[in-house]
Formats: C-alpha cells, structure tokens, sequence
C-alpha cells in the first residue's frame, strides 16, 4: 500500500475519496491557486511502476487536455508526484488527472434507482454523449469506453463524458492489464471489433453508445450473458432484439431502427459518424422520419432475430416494467431541446466510482473473475476470429493519415493506398476551408484493402444571419457586424428623404441571408441630404404633397397674377434640384386671382336753365331780405 499525499504538484490538496475503480481512484480536490474546486484522478499504485503505461498514459493525457466541449469533463492538468510506500519508505512516481468536478451523479447510479429512463430523456442524453462524441472524434481521439459509469449528469442537468483518452490509453497498455480491465469493466458494451482484438475507430464509440441507449430505454444491455466472455461471443455473432421488445408501453419503430442501426455488426453498416446517428435521434424525438438506413438495418436485424439466428431474444418477449418513479417524471424530460437534461433522483452518493458493483465483491470473487477473463483472453485472442470470422478477408493495409491536409491531397493519398474516399462537408470554426477535419478508420491504424475511408472536409465556419441593419447608423451596422464575424464592405452614399445620414438604407447581402464570419457587407447610407422637387406649375396641394414625400417642409406665400391658374406655383425657394438637409422648409408662392379693375367715367354736367318772364309781363319781386 502507499499513502496518497495531501498536496500534488504544489498546488491541488487531495481530499476525500470520490470512487474507486479497476484501474484508478478519484478523490475530490482543491486547485488552491485558483480557488476552486476538482476531481483528481490517481493511477493505481501497481500500474504506476510500469514505465509503458506512464509514457502512454501521459501522452493521452495531454490529449485529452486539449478537448474542450460542453458535454465533455475538462482536463485541466495531469503530472506525476511522489508516493510514499508504507513498507520500506520507498518513494515513486504516480501520474494523476486533474479534472472538471462535477456535482452529480453518473448513468449508472441513475439506472440503479429508475430501472429505465423515459424515452425522450434517454434521447436527450444520448444526443449529448454524440455530441462529445462527434467533437473528440473530429480531434483524432477515440473514447474506447463509452458506458453508463462514464456518463455524469450534473445537478444542473448537464450531461457530460467522462475518461477521454484515458480509456485510450488503457487499450494500448500490456496486454493482460488491457485486456482484463477491458472485459471486466466494459463487456457489455464492446463493439464486435474490439471483442475480436481488431484496431478500433470512431464507430466502434458509436456502437457502444447504441448499447448505451438500448440500456436507458430498457434498463438492461442488449446482450447477457454468465461471463465476459459470453457477452463477447454475442457482440460479434448474435442479433439483438428491438428494444421495444423490453418496454411494455412499446417504442417508437424508428427508435427501434436507429438502435438496430447503431448495433449493425460490420462497422461499414452502423452510423459512420456521430452526426448521423444524433440527426437520427433528433427526427425520432421531433416525429420525423429517420434514415432508410436505419429502417433498412431495422428491417434486415428483425427478420433475422424472427428466423431464429438471434439467442438474444431468449426471453425477450416479457417486457420489464417501468418504475411508478420514472413514470411521474415523464412531464419533466419533455423540456426544449437547448434545455439541460433534467436530473432524476437517486440515492447512490459515489458518482466517480467506476462500477458499483466492484465495491460488492469479496476477494475470491475477484480471483476467480481474473482466472476466468485470462482464459477468456486466451480464447478471444486465438480462437473467436477463426470461430466466428469466416474466410480470410481482404488484406489489412495502413490508412494513411490525412487529417490536416487539403481534400484532393487526401482523397490522392488515399487512392493511392488503394482505399475508397468517401468525402463530407462541415462546418468548422477552426479548421481552414477544405482542409481534412477527420478521417474513420483513423489514421495509421488498419483497414482492409480496398474498404472506403471516410474523411470530413472543412467547409469554413459555421454561417450566420445577416442582421437587419435598416434604420441603424453605420457606427451601429459596423459594431453588429463585428459582433457576428463579418466586416463592413463598400459604403455607398444616397440621397434618401427617408434616412438621415449615414443611417442604412440597405445591405447585400440583405438582412436574414446566410453569410460566413469573414463575409464583407456591402453597405447604402443616407447622405441626410435631398434633391428639392420641381413643384413649379403644379396646384397647391400637389406641390405639398409632393414636398412632404421629400420630407421637406412647406412655407406658402400667395400673389395676385392672372398670368398663372389661381392655385397653381408660380415659384420655389430653393430652386429645383438643389440639394439641402432633409427636413429643411420650402418657400412656394401660390397663384391668387387678383382683384377686378374698376374703369373711371366721365359725367357731363346739365346747365341751369335761366328764369322763365311771368305771363302778366311784370318781373317777379325778388324776395324780402328777413327783417
């Protein structure tokens, strides 16, 4: 025995034991540098003197180091220190892992206490581990282990993928350690490659994640069996049963063929990529139709099993009840799809330990488990690929490795290998356009002659909506297409009643187009200028109406003309076509019929007519002047 000291590298304090597993212990720490706190793996003592495994073992780490993704547990550092032996004092290195702490629990303690998960919550988790998946299989890296154990669902809901490189870096220890940890630990979801000790790929992840999800939906693995061994001869050489099968309320028959498909035995047949295998999932949960290759593999796997060829279906035909617990939580898992998966309850309190049942088991059962998975060894490396294999196949070559180099250098170098290309586009913001993003099989590993190698091509980064940028001013525009990766490109100056200057008037690309971060946007600014309409000769209120289309204001004036119609422009200030500020006023002066002129006339004057004599002849008296 050796004692675990309080303090690793100078700066992580070791406390309390977390779990404990075949190959390593994790204890819960405290980065006393940065204040917070972590897990912190320990490589078991026995292992640590093996100078291999060290040298392997740290190169996967830093491997591992280097994935950062949401629904993967960050490796934040990982060194060695030394150990104290209890007998001798005698001193040696152990490499350890600092890791993301997360408060949670993992899928198997889940399991544990559901028995099964609701169908859409069993989705959900899966599309997360696929999104691990998809991520460390683009990065060149192969989880190799994916089981309920190395699932964490955080108290937050999150889900995340625990052991990246280091299950990696186990597969390629000595043979006996490998092999025995390997069976022990992960039989139930070995794919068939992996159980005939051929190299492993992406999709050797992917079928174990089907086993994975056949378990969640049923709350058992596709295969049983007494021994590892067993289990392993199933993995190459039976069919399993739809997991509808398990569950008395039925699935759906597309979840059934996306699980059928995952567990196809030749790895050309399953999902090539973890995109595929979510796109999948994602159509069974939003009621969508899944891939004819799916349904294909569903039919093919169900004729099969009905045929008699499948000894998985012993006793399949009684369904496994679904606990009254998980059936009050339905409600609960149908959250949107950007939600965190919500959380279930369990009891179990040791979320790091790697099985719990290992911690069950006295020491004779651990002695009698070793003799029979070193028989077994003995046996699947000598004699399942014989027995089960058929004919000798194809000869095995090196996949050359591509990842890195331009798409017609790859499928070139390939080609020339004698492989078959099949190539896709993605979208990837680090990887430059038609660059090779990833490669299954990987490269350097083996592949039959002759066999198709497919390789992911960058298409550049993921695309983004152009903004609508009307109305904003072109500080505003330049600062929104900043925010989103794109540049501002030729700005073209209008006259525009409607826009001030330089607010947008419009964009090209136009507003909601897609356009890669990079993308230059063309720009049409307002001037806050306007060209003053002709409104000469035109009536009053067309002048007007006119005018305010310009956003210009109106001052009117009127003058007496018979010259021009009454109402109609006579004349404009500014003259037409002159540009000035847009909301600056207008002078019109208005014709207005002018007054009737009044014509002078000449009276002539009547004359007195003089005094007419009175008939008596005698003059009329003039009158009395008054007294």
């Amino acid at each position: 025995m050796a004692d675990v000291p309080e303090l690793l590298g100078g700066r992580y304090e070791v406390g309390e034991l977390l779990g404990r597993g075949g190959m390593a212990e994790v204890h819960k720490g405290f980065d006393t540098r940065l204040g917070r706190p972590v897990a912190i793996k320990l490589l078991r003592h026995d292992l640590a003197r093996d100078a291999t495994f060290i040298t392997r073992f740290r190169r996967e780490a830093q491997s591992a180091a280097a994935l950062n993704h949401a629904s993967i547990v960050a490796v934040y550092d990982h060194g060695e220190d030394h150990v104290v032996t209890e007998t001798g004092g005698a001193t040696f290195n152990v490499p350890y892992i600092v890791m993301e702490y997360v408060d949670g629990h993992t899928l198997r303690e889940v399991l544990s206490d559901e028995g099964q998960l609701d169908p859409t919550y069993a989705i959900r988790v899966t599309e997360a581990v696929l999104d691990a998946l998809g991520y460390s299989h683009r990065q060149g890296i192969v989880h190799r282990d994916i089981k309920p154990a190395n699932v964490m669902i955080g108290a937050d809901g999150a889900v995340k993928v625990m052991d990246f490189g280091i299950a990696r870096a186990m597969a390629d220890a000595n043979a006996t350690v490998t092999a025995t940890q390997a069976v022990i630990g992960t039989a139930q979801y070995l794919s068939p490659e992996q159980a005939q000790g051929h190299p492993v790929d992406a999709r050797s992840d992917l079928y174990s994640a089907g086993c994975m999800l056949f378990e969640l939906l049923t709350g058992r693995p596709p295969f049983l069996g007494d021994s590892p061994v067993s289990i392993a001869y199933q993995h190459v050489g039976e069919t399993p049963v739809p997991p509808s099968r398990f569950v008395d309320e039925g699935l759906p028959d597309d979840l059934d063929a996306v699980v059928l498909h995952a567990l196809e035995k030749p790895r050309e047949d399953r999902y090539q990529d973890a995109g595929e295998f979510r796109q999948d999932l994602q159509a069974v949960r939003l009621g969508r139709p899944v891939s004819a290759a799916a349904r294909a593999s569903a039919a093919a796997l169900a004729a099969a099993a009905a045929g008699g060829m499948g000894v998985a279906a012993a006793g399949a035909t009684e369904a496994l009840p679904r606990t009254s617990a998980l059936s009050e939580q339905t409600a609960a898992y149908q959250v949107p799809v950007a939600a965190p998966v919500p959380l279930p309850p369990v009891t179990d309190e040791r979320p790091y330990d790697d099985e719990d049942d290992r911690r069950r088991r006295g020491p004779g059962a651990y002695i009698a488990l070793a003799i029979a998975v070193l028989a077994a060894l003995a046996l699947l490396g000598y004699g399942l690929v014989n027995y089960l294999g058929g004919p000798e196949g194809p000869p095995q070559v090196t996949v050359p490795s591509v990842v890195g180099t331009p798409q017609q250098t790859a499928q070139a170098k390939l080609a020339q290998a004698g492989f078959k290309v099949d190539a896709q586009v993605a979208a990837d913001d680090t990887v430059p356009e038609g660059e090779v993003i990833s490669q299954t099989p990987a490269g350097d590993t083996q592949a039959d002659q002759g066999s198709t190698v497919r390789i992911t091509v960058s298409g550049g980064p993921n695309a983004v909506q152009v903004p609508d940028l009307r109305g904003k001013s072109l500080s505003e525009a330049t600062q929104l297409l900043s925010d989103l990766g794109l540049e501002v490109g030729t700005v073209k100056k209008t006259d525009d009643p409607q826009a001030a200057a330089d607010e947008v008037i419009s964009s090209d690309p136009a507003a909601g187009a897609d356009a890669k971060p990079g993308t230059k946007v063309a720009l049409v600014v307002g001037t806050g200028k306007v060209a003053v309409p002709n409104v000469q000769g035109l009536t009053q209120n067309e002048a007007q109406r006119l005018l305010a289309d310009a956003n210009l204001q109106v001052e009117t004036e009127y003058q007496q003309t018979n010259d021009v119609a009454e109402g109609n422009v006579i004349s404009q200030s500014p003259k037409a076509n002159t540009k000035v500020d847009s909301g600056s006023t207008v002078k019109i002066v208005v014709a207005q019929k002018a007054a009737p002129t009044v014509t002078p006339t000449t009276v002539t004057p009547t004359p007195t007519p003089s005094p007419t004599p009175s008939p008596s002849g005698s003059p009329t008296p003039s009158p009395s002047p008054s007294p």
